[in-house]
């Protein structure tokens, strides 16, 4: 008797909800008339609160938690964590760099703990369910991050959790150029999720088996995303972009894409949250 075939699954998310209105906006229309299944909240930023209302008018979309330790706004004044932030209270924009001195100064480590804490209790502060937990960047991933994160797992409410990790392989077959970013990207987040993944296993803390959009930086188009759509694998997926009305429009189109809806609908591809998982 023949197994029955393995269903394709995929999370649609968006990153960097709450860091303006237009990505809020962007966000609720690629909900409501689109694929996006899930988005990230950031609780530090400008437009937070209005993506909290937002997200308690649509009920249906996946809210999760987007820690920013990196190019954003603490939750935290800066009087409390100023080896994080500056005066204004936000982060380096060096994501590079500010990921190397929190591997190196061990005395940064209790600042991030207390920033860590305070933006997990202001999104429980919302009453939101917590659908999953990423980072800005993926420093959620950063080895001092991801430890402060697995300590505190159970206190947080984490259940789900973003393993980043892009298959260069597939990738190379549905997009060209920037090939140092995307090898290297690679490399780096394959690296960081195997050593992350073991942990997330004995905590039953639950992931997809793969992360599309990480070596597109910027370019999750609509012909990325068709070429993805026929070619993904079976299984449990996640595909996130940034959309939004302004800085990354042709993100937010391949959302709300005609073309697209009717590939996911025609090739049987089930959209779900993470919480579905």
């Amino acid at each position: 008797m023949a197994r029955p075939e393995t269903p394709r699954r995929l999370i649609v998310n968006a990153d960097d909800f709450g860091r303006s209105p237009a990505i809020n906006q962007a966000v609720i229309q690629a909900h409501l008339d689109g694929i996006l299944t899930t988005a990230s909240l950031m609780v530090g930023e400008s437009a937070g609160d209005e993506a909290i209302s937002l997200a308690r008018q649509n009920p249906r979309l996946g809210i999760g938690l987007h820690l920013a330790l990196s190019h954003g706004r603490s939750v935290l004044p800066p009087d409390k964590i100023p080896g994080l932030v500056n005066s204004q209270g936000r982060f380096s924009d060096r994501a590079a760099a500010t990921g190397l001195r929190y591997f190196t100064h061990r005395d940064l480590r209790r600042q991030l703990r207390a920033e860590i804490h305070a933006q997990f209790a202001k999104f429980h502060a919302t009453g939101l369910t917590l659908d999953h937990v990423n980072g800005h960047l993926h420093f959620h991933l950063h080895p001092v991050v991801f430890r402060i994160l697995m300590e505190s797992a159970d206190a947080f409410g984490i259940r789900r959790m973003r393993l980043t990790r892009d298959p260069l392989r597939l990738n190379a077959r549905l997009a060209s150029a920037h090939w140092f970013y995307r090898a290297s990207h690679s490399l780096i987040f394959s690296s960081l999720a195997a050593r992350a993944r073991g942990e997330l296993q004995r905590r039953n803390i639950r992931h997809t088996r793969r992360v599309f959009g990480l070596l597109q930086n910027g370019r999750v188009n609509e012909e990325y995303v068709a070429a993805l759509l026929a070619r993904l694998p079976a299984g449990d997926s996640e595909l996130y972009s940034h959309p939004s009305l302004d800085e990354f429009k042709p993100e937010f189109d391949a959302l709300i894409s005609p073309r697209i809806k009717t590939a996911v609908r025609e090739q049987g591809i089930v959209l779900i949250r993470y919480q579905d998982l």
